[in-house]
């Protein structure tokens, strides 16, 4: 429904200023291409705002929809002056589609070199108000942009929860102990541990009484007594 309303209005636009090549056709389009200007920069900030992140593309759509304003602007100072006799500019200088967008960029940046001005209120009136958008523009959406933006290798991967204690320093674990400076062993490491009584020699196991008995009835020696 929107494409086929721009559509129509450019046709007839473009029609009008064809057919008809007078001022009031040829300001009618330049207004008309103001307004889809305007579009098209609505459409690319609702884009940027859906996106969940923020990338190098939003940043450059941001770029883009800011200087389609500059322009949307140069179109409004051309309809302006086409409607008041071809007279924009204080002092009764000429204007044309070039000396329109220099003198919009220069509004939209808030920059104002003074060499062209506005005449009439109306023009006046539309150049503040793309001062403001201007200003509201660059302090609201790109710095924001360029504030919540992260370049890749910025951000790191947070570890996820597994549930596991994390393993200990590599001086914490058990294992063989090594050597330390000159070969001896480290404080508290190296040191050999005494192996339990049934691994030592001469070490005899107990005997129940049932198999001590047993074994006196067979004719073996009695165990020797501890």
């Amino acid at each position: 429904m929107i494409a086929a309303v721009g559509l129509t209005g450019s046709a007839v636009s473009i029609g009008l200023a064809v057919t008809r090549p007078s001022d009031a056709a040829v300001a009618a389009a330049s207004i008309w291409t103001g307004v889809l200007l305007l579009a098209t920069v609505v459409a690319i900030v609702r884009r940027v705002l859906s996106f969940a992140t923020v990338t190098v593309q939003s940043i450059y759509a941001a770029i883009s929809a800011y200087l389609i304003l500059g322009l949307m602007f140069a179109a409004f100072y051309g309809a302006d002056a086409l409607l008041h006799g071809g007279h924009f500019f204080a002092d009764g200088r000429a204007g044309d589609s070039k000396t329109y967008q220099y003198f919009s960029f220069t509004t939209l940046t808030t920059l104002g070199y003074g060499d062209f001005t506005a005449a009439d209120n109306g023009g006046r009136a539309i150049a503040v108000m793309e001062a403001l958008t201007g200003q509201i523009f660059l302090a609201t959406l790109v710095a924001r942009l360029v504030a919540a933006f992260r370049g890749p290798g910025t951000q790191q991967a947070a570890p996820a929860d597994s549930g596991h204690p994390p393993d200990p320093p590599p001086s914490s674990r058990s294992g063989p102990a090594g050597p330390g400076p000159g070969g001896q062993p480290l404080a508290g490491q190296g040191r050999s541990r005494r192996p339990p009584a049934s691994m030592r020699p001469g070490h005899q196991p107990r005997r129940s009484p049932d198999q001590a008995a047993r074994g006196r009835r067979r004719g073996a020696p009695p165990p020797p007594s501890h």
